[in-house]
């Protein structure tokens, strides 16, 4: 099997490039050459994620100026959710620095996600299209379906966000009373002149194949539902997970995590983006402090606040000092959840951390925050049953003794919730990580995107 060129462009996302260099660096593995273009400043934060920088690149491409974007910003994690709008406008406008580099460089195919125009390039330049989903099958397949009839030019309605489309093939992964407001955003403002829904299923939709980064044993019935409904070829890439490079978790973390028992500290993060309401970060801590064990959160610092310190309670750091961290900046997460000390996971249910957390052996508490994650959590609670939500009221919100109470009831080592999740968690972690599966993925991906090349 030749070789093959692939250029790759994700949306401005951390945890999308993210997603996208792991799997960049599986290709890279097997001998493929990925120029992943990228602005400035992300490259910076993943290079020492490129295993591969011999056959693995970064193309620079300029965020162009527009206006109501701070200037300077490049990523998501720079700026509210409010202005993700901008940046996919922003985006939009790099279209000729992208034409151009797959003009002159002729790459075999592009995958991308939300760059919807990308296949209108592509099929002029006699180049394949793959659109690269980063998010589950599962989210895909009740927000992102021909079916939803999605308005334009206005919100929809609490009506149109409880429908659920037609053959959709689940009972238990759906949105329930408040959460439904979470798919709002399919019909908001994601560029100039388009919406989310519109930018995300347009990508879908003229691409040559999709693929989206699962596997058939969690997901099969929404993969074949997907490909019903776009009546495109979805291929699969499996979890895609980082492999390390050779470093080791840093000395502090390291020391402070071995001064507690095994099994026994409960470790938080909410990603790159989420930034909590400072009374919902203050249940949150209190909810840690409430539970009795050793934490380590880490979480951005509040609305409203510019650092964690003056977010949290009174008296709060001399009641936990020694017992429980709440830090404000980024931790080498895959390696604190293999750390022995480490016993719970509790997550707001991105994909990425939804895998870290199936393939680790950690319990698994959901505190999802938006639209994608809840699903996921869904998955995790209603379908496989390896974790537990926290209850919330009507409004969406969660009160410091239902976080607890949901810690607690997977780390008490005799309670019936903690140990079915531990057993159909042990279950599933056996399949994923079986000698040969991941590789396997990747391998009949790669087979499947040669035959793709080869297509007349």
């Amino acid at each position: 099997m030749a070789n093959f060129h692939i250029a790759m462009y994700p949306w401005f996302a951390l945890g999308h490039m993210t997603a996208f260099l792991h799997l960049a660096n599986e290709l890279a593995a097997r001998g493929h050459r990925i120029s992943f273009l990228l602005p400035k400043k992300p490259q910076f934060h993943l290079h020492h994620q490129n295993l591969h920088p011999q056959l693995i690149t970064f193309p620079t491409v300029t965020v162009p100026t527009v206006d109501g974007l701070p200037p300077g910003a490049e990523t998501t994690s720079e700026i509210p959710l409010s202005s993700n709008s901008l940046l996919a406008a922003a985006m939009d406008l790099s279209r000729d620095q992208v034409e151009n580099f797959l003009r002159s460089t002729k790459p075999d195919l592009v995958m991308y996600d939300f760059a919807h125009w990308i296949p209108n390039i592509t099929k002029r330049l006699g180049i394949k299209s793959v659109c690269y989903c980063t998010a589950s099958a599962s989210a895909i397949s009740i927000a992102l379906v021909p079916a939803k009839k999605v308005p334009k030019n206005r919100p929809m309605t609490e009506e149109e966000l409880n429908e659920i489309p037609d053959g959709y093939p689940s009972s238990t992964i759906v949105l329930r009373g408040h959460e439904v407001l979470s798919l709002m955003f399919v019909s908001l403002p994601f560029g100039d002149g388009i919406t989310f829904y519109e930018r995300a299923t347009t990508a879908m939709k003229n691409c040559d194949a999709m693929c989206i980064r699962t596997c058939r044993e969690l997901e099969s019935k929404f993969c074949d539902y997907i490909g019903n409904q776009y009546e495109k070829p979805v291929l699969l890439t499996g979890p895609v997970l980082s492999k390390s490079a050779k470093t080791s978790l840093e000395e502090w973390w390291d020391k402070w995590l071995g001064g507690f028992e095994p099994s026994s500290v409960v470790y938080c993060a909410f990603g790159s983006q989420i930034v909590l309401e400072k009374d919902q970060f203050e249940e949150l801590v209190l909810g840690f402090e409430q539970t009795g064990l050793p934490f380590l959160v880490a979480l951005k610092p509040p609305n409203g606040c510019t650092t964690i310190e003056e977010a949290l309670p009174e008296g709060f750091e001399e009641r936990l000092k020694g017992r429980g961290v709440v830090y404000g900046g980024w931790v080498q997460q895959t390696m604190i959840l293999s750390h022995e000390s480490v016993g719970c996971f509790v997550s707001h249910c991105g994909f990425g951390s939804m895998w870290e957390s199936l393939m680790s052996d950690k319990q698994i508490v959901a505190v999802p925050q938006l639209d994608d994650q809840i699903l996921n959590a869904r998955l995790l609670v209603e379908e496989l049953k390896v974790a537990v939500e926290v209850k919330r009221e009507e409004n969406g919100w969660f009160w410091k003794e239902s976080l607890s109470g949901a810690i607690k009831s997977v780390m008490d080592k005799d309670s019936e919730v903690g140990i079915m999740v531990k057993k159909n968690h042990a279950k599933w972690k056996e399949v994923l990580t079986k000698p040969g599966f991941m590789s396997g993925y990747i391998d009949k991906f790669v087979d499947d995107l040669n035959k793709l090349v080869n297509q007349n």
